[in-house]
């Protein structure tokens, strides 16, 4: 997907988060989880995830009842395995109703994929690298 189109819809993707993402968002941004940084729907290869975390390398993924069947879910999963990243699905109904067990889930992640020098030499999703540079983020 050009980078022409695919920036005009992460923002239109953050304009329309669900009630579960913008709460899910919430909780994640500011590096209010264990100073993690996550940014929100963020492309990775020709896919939009909802929330991402590079120093972790953690995708996280809030599913409505659109996903119960859905085969492209699991082709996408295995994608983002395959390039390294660790990725977390919850159900909306799961982190508008229990959003400390949902956060409790992702902190047990991030524990045991803890920062390391080889998580800073995983390189940044395609185009990253450039654009981060002299930014400081």
């Amino acid at each position: 997907m050009p980078d022409n189109y695919r920036k005009p819809l992460t923002r239109i993707l953050r304009q329309r988060m669900t009630d579960a993402e913008a709460r899910m968002w919430f909780l994640l941004r500011g590096r209010r989880l264990m100073g993690a940084k996550f940014r929100r729907q963020y492309p990775i290869g020709s896919y939009t995830v909802d929330f991402f975390c590079h120093e972790y390398g953690l995708v996280i993924e809030i599913d409505g009842g659109q996903h119960l069947e859905n085969h492209k879910d699991g082709i996408r999963t295995r994608f983002l395995e395959e390039q390294g990243y660790m990725v977390l699905r919850f159900w909306n109904d799961e982190v508008l109703k229990n959003q400390d067990g949902v956060l409790d889930r992702i902190r047990e992640v991030l524990l045991t994929r803890a920062p390391s020098p080889a998580a800073s030499r995983r390189p940044l999703p395609e185009g990253e690298a450039n654009k981060n540079e002299g930014s400081g983020t």
